[in-house]
């Protein structure tokens, strides 16, 4: 198959699947607002969870070639390929061309009259454009990550396929003749000039099932395309870049678990990375950071809903929990601490694949300065908090007084509990944020107490964490290490001065490689360049006057987002995605950047 694509990065998607893994590049996602499915670019699903993102994956051939399962569907020959989504959607058209025809098949997650479906439902449209085109299908159930095995239930209303709790049901029109193997089914039809055909994945999870007809489906689609078009009429951005930042937009509106509104890390577990493994981790839930950067984002483009019920989901949840400040959440607002690893190869045959993350019981100083920075955007949008969500501020600004002086595990959840500078800058961003909200009315409590400890941490900083000899912010104190988390407070407005100007230079020496900036020092050994880093560095470029520099970044940095605009956790320098797609914070870095560009352009 030979696969034609623009001429960027994405020529790595050129790659044929090698033991039944494709690149990561290779993968566009569609949603519905509870759950993820990611499409490779030679047409097969092979991630899809049911019911939720976190639920377990149906179709997770992405983590087991062999029996993660998928839904396959391409011409049966060679053919060149192109995709791309439909404007303002969340809806991906792919294009087969081969020496007989060519064909479009248009895959959406379908939702309904008054919004999402109670059950998951996929359509995969094939439309034909010119001649005739023969293609090839199959729906390949797996086993839950080696957990369970799928079963074959004949019904007088027609088969379906039952794993553990889920109960999926195929619904096809025009896909005859179609060939069944106990669980599995599989076929061959041929397009022809104005033919459709459509196949239908129905999914539930401890349910009972309702299957459509495939006519509905067909409007369905047409349907779900008009919902995304009116979304996207409400957003409102044309500044530069204008292109990328409404599909990061989009990529994190696939992010929003809209039964809760909390927002997932990604809908992905377990893509490493790095090439030798460990570092897999599960990002299905919800950050506090992430949610932080979501609101601030959301709220810039005139979303109120959006931003509305995940204010309200993080308040919520954390005045049920009546603890100390969180790090992360499940989407249903539960804690979570443990970890499972389940007994399959992983992308590549690159392990292990977890479930659950470790990272729960860290303490991050850091969070304070998220959690107060959204509450400052929404009330600085017009809005007006409640007297629970107050008095839950109150106590929290309370206990950043109490809890900066601790060393903590930092913002990239560090083993190794240091002093870290940036976590101290958060919390002054908490309490500069609570001083704020006392004087527009919103809150109560000791505003002069925290208005002391914001200078004694204005004063830890200049006394602990800046390293004259060096000219830069450091890690923490006593250590050499650049840590490029320190780049958010020039976004925070904690410094635009000499000191993270210079900061900002020792970066662009030590950790940035072309557009690609690694985490902190020593990450080049262990893993690839952090993308969310890349695009902090061109803010806070702009933050400290180099307008310039931060455009020629953002423009390199965009570049490297793959044929449909998403980008992952981390580029390699050879330019392959690595760890989970498509990440939240990577799309938010991108609209974070793209903002402060213009807002500093602006003001200049």
């Amino acid at each position: 198959m030979t696969e034609r694509t623009r001429d960027t990065p994405d020529a790595h998607d050129n790659e044929e699947r090698t033991d039944g893994y494709v690149p990561l590049r290779s993968y566009g996602a569609i949603g519905d607002g509870r759950t993820v499915a990611l499409i490779a670019l030679d047409g097969r699903i092979d991630w899809l969870p049911i019911s939720s993102m976190d639920s377990p994956p149906v179709f997770a051939s992405i983590l087991d070639a062999e029996h993660g399962g998928h839904v396959a569907l391409r011409p049966t020959g060679d053919a060149t390929v192109e995709r791309r989504y439909l404007p303002g959607t969340n809806v991906l058209v792919t294009t087969w061309t081969t020496d007989s025809g060519s064909c479009t098949v248009t895959d959406a997650m379908v939702t309904g009259v008054a919004g999402r479906l109670p059950w998951a439902e996929i359509g995969r449209c094939v439309q034909g454009v010119t001649g005739s085109v023969e293609m090839e299908w199959a729906v390949v159930p797996g086993t839950l990550l080696n957990t369970a095995e799928p079963k074959r239930l004949d019904t007088a209303n027609g088969t379906v396929i039952g794993i553990d709790g889920v109960t999926i049901g195929i619904v096809q029109h025009g896909f005859e003749p179609v060939h069944d193997d106990g669980p599995r089914f599989s076929g061959r039809f041929t397009t022809s000039e104005g033919s459709k055909s459509i196949l239908t994945i129905v999914g539930t999870e401890n349910e009972p099932i309702f299957l459509p007809e495939p006519e509905r489906t067909l409007d369905a689609v047409d349907r779900t395309i008009a919902n995304w078009s009116t979304w996207s009429e409400t957003f409102s951005y044309d500044g530069p870049w204008a292109d990328a930042v409404q599909r990061s937009a989009l990529a994190l509106k696939l992010l929003i678990y809209s039964p809760t509104g909390a927002i997932a890390a990604a809908p992905t577990t377990s893509l490493p990375e790095d090439r030798t493994g460990g570092k897999n981790w599960d990002y299905r839930f919800a950050w506090v950071r992430d949610l932080s950067y979501t609101v601030h984002a959301l709220t810039r483009f005139g979303l109120r809903e959006e931003t509305h019920a995940a204010v309200s989901w993080v308040m919520r949840t954390i005045a049920e929990h009546d603890e100390t400040m969180p790090i992360f959440y499940d989407l249903n607002g539960e804690k979570t601490d443990g970890v499972e690893e389940r007994d399959v190869p992983g992308w590549k045959g690159i392990g292990p694949v977890t479930i659950g993350n470790r990272a729960g019981d860290q303490l991050q100083l850091g969070v304070w300065g998220d959690v107060f920075e959204i509450l400052r955007q929404y009330v600085r949008a017009g809005n007006v908090l409640d007297r629970q969500t107050a008095g839950v501020l109150e106590r929290l600004a309370d206990d950043a007084c109490h809890r900066w002086p601790e060393a903590d595990s930092g913002m990239w959840e560090l083993q190794d509990t240091q002093h870290y500078v940036s976590s101290k800058i958060g919390c002054w961003q908490a309490l500069d944020a609570a001083v704020e909200l006392h004087d527009a009315g919103m809150i109560d409590g000791p505003r002069d107490k925290w208005i002391e400890n914001r200078e004694l941490i204005e004063q830890w900083v200049a006394d602990n964490g800046w390293d004259e000899e060096r000219g830069y912010y450091v890690m923490y104190p006593g250590s050499d290490a650049l840590d490029t988390s320190i780049l958010l407070h020039a976004m925070s407005s904690f410094d635009r001065g000499p000191r993270m100007e210079s900061t900002i230079r020792a970066v662009e020496e030590q950790l940035q490689r072309g557009a690609l900036v690694y985490r902190y020092s020593g990450m080049d050994a262990e893993e690839s360049p952090f993308v969310a880093c890349s695009f902090w560095l061109a803010a806070a470029m702009a933050c400290v006057g180099r307008v310039d520099d931060a455009r020629e970044l953002m423009d390199a940095m965009v570049e490297q987002a793959n044929d449909v605009g998403l980008f992952s956790e981390m580029l390699s320098e050879d330019g392959d995605f690595m760890g989970n797609i498509p990440q939240g914070l990577s799309h938010l870095a991108l609209i974070q950047a793209a903002l402060t560009i213009e807002e500093v352009a602006a003001e200049s």
